[in-house]
């Protein structure tokens, strides 16, 4: 009988040794999956994915430089907005027209989405991504009432932006400050060549800009340190009448 129970507590002993084992396996995986999933820039990876699916939508749906196709699909298109479609100062973040328009920009978004990300934060970077493209379109909106316009760049000049306010608020970092300081060269030699390139919208890519630098200011960075309270009042304030000035522009210039 003693045997027996002696037996029995080594079976038992056994078998909580083998599931302590495994549940400390399976919460370490679970970690490291946490770890990795915080660590990926997931939210720079969906929206270049669904960006691409639009993309070939459009090129099975009568080609992507077909203007019928392109405001189907949401491209931005005055009349349209002024008849109540207010969508379209979101959705042209999506549409792209021809091959080397989406390759230009889905590069571009994802070397600069894969840093903003991880600088900002994933939910930081979903919100300061839409910010800026809703702020490019606005003044798309407002000063080229006459153009057809779409493209992910206004989102795209506002992560430049958004780089750029974090080179005026942590100087004293110098990664960060060398990084601020390369982009504003690219954010020039960029203007500078819309400015003699037709069929570039340079108001979209100077408020998409604008736009990234105020929203990055009034969200802030937490992982590279606090920022004042009053300057992202000041961001906020600042962004909301620059925007609520632009839609008023455009409606009543419409």
């Amino acid at each position: 009988f003693l045997v027996g129970l002696v037996r029995q507590a080594r079976h038992t002993a056994s078998s909580s040794c083998l599931l302590g084992r495994w549940v400390r396996k399976e919460t370490m995986n679970y970690s490291n999956w946490r770890s990795r999933l915080q660590n990926s820039a997931y939210v720079t990876n969906a929206i270049l994915v669904v960006t691409i699916l639009v993309f070939l939508l459009e090129t099975f749906s009568g080609g992507s430089t077909n203007n019928s196709v392109l405001v189907f699909y949401g491209a931005r298109l005055n009349p349209l907005i002024l008849y109540g479609q207010w969508w379209r100062l979101i959705t042209p973040v999506f549409v792209h027209i021809g091959l080397m328009h989406i390759l230009v920009n889905g590069f571009s978004l994802y070397y600069l989405g894969q840093m903003t990300e991880q600088l900002f934060g994933h939910w930081r970077f979903f919100l300061l991504y839409f910010i800026s493209g809703f702020a490019g379109n606005v003044a798309s909106f407002a000063f080229s009432p006459n153009t057809l316009a779409a493209g992910a760049s206004t989102a795209i000049f506002g992560l430049l932006g958004a780089c750029l306010m974090l080179g005026d608020s942590f100087k004293e970092n110098p990664v960060i400050r060398q990084l601020a300081r390369q982009f504003l060269l690219l954010v020039g030699l960029n203007l500078l060549f819309n400015l003699f390139s037709s069929g570039i919208d340079i108001f979209g890519h100077i408020g998409g800009l604008l736009g990234g630098f105020l929203a990055a200011g009034m969200l802030g960075a937490p992982a590279l340190g606090r920022m004042g309270t009053p300057r992202r009042i000041a961001s906020a304030v600042t962004l909301l009448f620059g925007l609520g000035a632009l839609l008023f522009l455009g409606f009543n210039a419409g």
